[in-house]
């Protein structure tokens, strides 16, 4: 059984990964530095669940 995630933080990482698929890849130090340098979310949890969650989304897409 894995995590579940909230639709909000599905949202705002299907969001980002539709605005930026070229910044954004299936590295996670790469989305957190990436998703802090735009300002978006202040809180650090928040910030790496959405950069893990881009990982998810950036894996299936190239599959």
């Amino acid at each position: 059984m894995g995590r579940i995630r909230s639709t909000w933080v599905k949202s705002i990482a299907e969001e980002l990964f539709v605005k930026y698929p070229d910044k954004l890849s299936a590295s996670f130090d790469g989305n957190k530095v990436f998703i802090t340098s735009l300002k978006l979310i202040e809180s650090k949890n928040i910030r790496n669940k959405v950069a893990g969650y881009v990982v998810k989304v950036a894996t299936r897409k190239k599959l």
